[in-house]
């Protein structure tokens, strides 16, 4: 017995063009959240090298600052200040790296949720 019936013929076509199709958009998918991660990625190297830039000119500066003070507690207070502007800057990149970690993570997060519930992104 023959099967005529038209929709039978032309499904396994069907299934493997859509199941193409299916893969085109998850490679879409990801190729566009590996470019936002490497954009975010680029963004946060050049914030790091901005802040290694400041920390460098910040302790740069310090031998002149010593050799013009007039007196050991100036030479002292010269350094504190150092010390103090190391640490606010510490404080910051604590912060900037959690931030960074929280934006990559929610990239992440967020275009695996799409791409779950969708199937893309």
């Amino acid at each position: 017995m023959t099967n005529n019936n038209p929709q039978t013929s032309t499904q396994p076509e069907t299934n493997l063009i859509s199941l193409f199709s299916f893969g085109g958009e998850r490679s879409e998918a990801l190729l566009s959240v590996q470019k936002e991660l490497l954009e975010a990625y680029e963004q946060s190297m050049r914030a790091w090298i901005a802040r290694a830039q400041a920390e460098a000119s910040l302790w740069s500066g310090l031998p002149a600052k010593l050799a013009g003070s007039e007196n050991v507690l100036k030479a002292l207070e010269a350094y504190g200040d150092c010390v103090s502007q190391q640490m606010q800057m510490s404080v910051e990149d604590g912060q900037r790296l959690f931030n960074d970690c929280q934006q990559l993570v929610g990239k992440v997060a967020g275009s695996l949720g799409a791409w779950t519930t969708t199937g893309k992104a």
